[in-house]
Order: structure tokens, then C-alpha cells, then sequence
């Protein structure tokens, strides 16, 4: 089982095309997995971990609701945002600056064989990473996703998750709100979830800004311990 996982940070990247760019390492990875049952072969597969930060878009599961997204067509393009509906699990989200999003394309064979176990410890990360700045982070009943205030009436979400598998391949992942402009989520119901507020952790530590480097670095020591893994410099592998 590889172990070892190629890390990319994309830096500022438009949603469309990294959305195509993963799908194409997604397809990488069935299709080498594929190539190992047809001709009884072992060949590794490899795992992957973008780092990105977007321009302002809005994103739609593919189970969804549409009237989640509270914006006209003109509206979204006075906002300077997209919109997209795309393949992931999950209802509306928001990315945009000051939100760090990360696409762990992971082969699950190279760790565990369960969706449910990817996505606790994909919250568990956060919850990590939060407790570092002396946060309380929780997961929420029926919610994915990681939560501040939970069973308070301030309960506000900091981390999104959302993602796709086949045979035991994931793509998209995670939103952290690090520097995040709340003002972009008033413009959805967030997951479809009413009532319930969205924050951001510099609003949550009382600063201006964050080092998104330092809580990236932290994001990498969690997702590692976690996963039992290690990060390497990103390598083209060619199927």
C-alpha cells in the first residue's frame, strides 16, 4: 500500500479548472486500478493533495437544492462570483479568498476501505487544527463538517466538507475559513441548513488576518498523523 502522498499547492486557481484538473488525476487513478484488474497486475497507485485558493464561486452538490443560492444570474456576476454544480456530495457552499480548500484525491486502498471513517477523519483534522489555536471544534448530528458552539445557540460551521468516490477514489474535500469574507455566505443557505451561522478563524481569534501558510502546516501534520502518511513533492505520473 503506498502511503506516501504528492502534495501541489495551486495557490489562487479559478474553480473550473481545477475542478478539470483533478478529475483528470481522479481518472489517472481508475484508470491504472482498472489496468492492475484487467491484466493481474500491482502496479501503485498514486495519491494526491492539492492545495488551492479561489476567486469568489458558489458550488452546488449533486443532490442539492438550487433555490439554496439566493442570487440572480446578474447578481453573481455584480458579486464578481461564479456558480457551478458539479459531482460532489453535499448541498451549497461558498469558496473564495481567505479560505484555505483542499483536494485530497486519495486511492482509499493505499489506507481504508470506508467513506464514513475518510470523512471523520478528514473533520478529525480540523478539530486537530482548531484545538491548536485553542478552539473547541465538534462535529454536529447529521452534519458534515466541523462546528463551533454546537448544542448552543450560537452555533456557527468553520470547516466544509464535501466529496466524490469510485471505486474507493476520492476527489474534492475540505473548506477552512481562515480570512474569509462571511458577507459571501448571506447570499446562500450554506449546505442547506438554516439557522445556523458560518465564522471564520480569524473572526473566532479576534485578528485582521492569519498566516494561511502556518495553518496550512498544521493541516499537513494533522491529515499525516491521521492518515499515517507522508507528503512528497509533487511528481507527473503518467498511466
Amino acid at each position: 500500500m503506498n502511503k506516501e502522498i504528492q502534495l501541489l499547492d495551486l495557490g489562487r486557481k479559478d474553480y473550473k479548472d481545477t475542478w478539470e484538473y483533478q478529475e483528470s488525476l481522479f481518472k489517472d487513478i481508475l484508470d491504472l486500478k482498472i489496468k492492475n484488474r484487467r491484466e493481474e497486475l500491482d502496479l501503485e497507485t498514486p495519491n494526491y493533495f492539492l492545495f488551492v485558493e479561489h476567486p469568489h464561486v458558489y458550488t452546488l452538490g449533486k443532490s442539492g437544492d438550487f433555490n439554496n443560492l439566493l442570487l440572480s444570474e446578474k447578481e453573481l456576476e455584480n458579486k464578481g462570483a461564479t456558480f457551478y454544480k458539479i459531482n460532489r456530495g453535499g448541498d451549497i457552499t461558498y469558496h473564495g479568498p481567505g479560505q484555505i480548500v483542499g483536494y485530497p484525491i486519495l486511492d482509499l486502498e493505499n489506507f481504508f476501505t470506508d467513506i464514513h471513517k475518510y470523512l471523520r477523519f478528514l473533520e478529525e483534522v480540523f478539530i486537530r487544527v482548531l484545538a491548536d489555536y485553542g478552539l473547541t471544534g465538534t462535529r454536529s448530528e447529521g452534519e458534515t463538517g466541523v462546528w463551533l458552539g454546537v448544542g448552543t445557540p450560537f452555533a456557527r460551521k468553520i470547516c466544509a466538507l464535501g466529496v466524490r468516490a469510485s471505486r474507493w477514489v476520492t476527489m474534492h474535500g475540505f473548506a477552512l475559513n481562515v480570512n474569509a469574507d462571511l458577507g459571501y455566505f448571506d447570499n446562500i443557505i450554506p449546505c442547506g441548513i438554516r439557522g445556523k451561522a458560518v465564522t471564520s478563524l480569524n473572526v473566532e481569534l479576534g485578528l485582521e488576518e492569519m498566516d494561511l501558510e502556518e495553518v496550512k502546516e498544521k493541516i499537513k501534520t494533522h491529515f499525516t498523523e491521521l492518515f499515517e502518511s507522508q507528503f512528497i513533492a509533487f511528481k507527473a505520473v503518467t498511466v
